[in-house]
């Protein structure tokens, strides 16, 4: 039985015209374009972003593996989305062996993870032991009034400001950093407010 979190994204249980699904779907979709090699989708939720990319992906990739700490959501995950180049593991995404269990990445997706998490060094240590050098790093969170601040879900540690976001990721070789508001992800306009960043790095 897969529970309810509140935000939990099952599309099969939600309205095509959902806004919360279209915008989950809109940020897998920004990352199909740098998809290659190995690929970690860490806090893979339901498996739909996974599915989605082993299906739009299979040329490029040569396995994807979907991760999550629910087992439950991870059962529900095999069961509604099996491809021949993905596959679905429960694991912590803090848990300091990780790598050792997993192995490396050509590219990692972690949406929506950082502002569930309150051991944030750990969060960040790992997506650089798993990622390959010069592989691609994707994450994204949504903003609020920065770390340690009370941000009033009940599921966020905190919500950071942009700039502290942007702070995360100094290892990384290069990163760029995208704004997304609805559906739209863009670089960053003056004066349009984004609830959403998402970074782009390299390692």
């Amino acid at each position: 039985m897969v529970e309810d979190t509140g935000e939990r994204v099952i599309p099969a249980f939600m309205k095509p015209t959902n806004n919360l699904l279209l915008e989950h779907i809109a940020r897998y979709q920004f990352a199909l374009h740098y998809m290659r090699g190995r690929v970690l989708d860490l806090s893979c939720g339901s498996g739909y972003g996974t599915h989605m990319i082993a299906k739009q992906c299979k040329e490029d990739i040569d396995e994807i593996v979907g991760v999550d700490i629910d087992p439950d959501i991870i059962t529900y995950a095999r069961g509604a989305y099996y491809h021949p180049k993905s596959r679905f593991e429960a694991a912590d995404a803090i848990e300091p062996a990780l790598v050792d269990k997993l192995g490396t990445f050509d590219v990692i997706v972690s949406f929506e993870t950082y502002e569930h998490i309150s051991e944030e060094k750990a969060l960040l240590d790992n997506y650089y032991r798993l990622l390959n050098k010069g592989g691609t790093l994707l994450v994204s969170t949504p903003f609020g009034e920065g770390r340690g601040i009370d941000c009033g879900s009940p599921f966020h540690v905190h919500q950071l400001k942009p700039e502290e976001f942007h702070e995360l990721f100094k290892p990384y070789s290069a990163c760029e950093f995208y704004y997304q508001k609805g559906v739209l992800i863009e670089p960053r306009r003056e004066g349009v407010y984004y609830p959403l960043g998402i970074a782009l790095c390299k390692k």
